[in-house]
């Protein structure tokens, strides 16, 4: 399906830090999501599918966004606002970030002729 005007949607990410070492956060995954129920949904499915690995405080803490968060993070999500979801589990705290978007067009190339300024450049011979 050709796309030709930008959409609205979420763009999520999980990202993991150790709270003992020093270091940025780590990108452990990533989603594009086209309405609000579906960027929660990312999450949720996460979160139940790590829960049984989780340390008591963290699993506890995953049950009750579950449960009660979900609904406030689905509120916001519908106000097109940012919303995380953080639990720290041992030394690790895990971050699922949502936030609205506007995914644009890529144009299509199928059939295309590219343009002129792409044979202006030539690729670097190995060394």
């Amino acid at each position: 399906m050709l796309v030709t005007a930008p959409r609205r949607g979420f763009w999520c990410e999980c990202w993991t830090q150790s709270l003992t070492e020093k270091g940025p956060p780590a990108l452990v995954a990533s989603f594009d999501a086209y309405s609000a129920p579906q960027a929660d949904r990312w999450v949720a499915v996460a979160l139940k599918t790590i829960s049984p690995a989780l340390d008591s405080d963290a699993s506890t803490a995953a049950w009750e966004w579950m449960y009660d968060g979900r609904i406030d993070t689905r509120r916001a999500l519908l106000r097109a606002e940012p919303c995380t979801v953080s639990l720290t589990h041992a030394s690790t705290r895990i971050t699922w970030t949502i936030r609205p978007v506007l995914f644009l067009p890529l144009a299509h190339r199928q059939d295309a002729e590219p343009p002129t300024c792409a044979y202006d450049f030539t690729p670097r011979p190995k060394a």
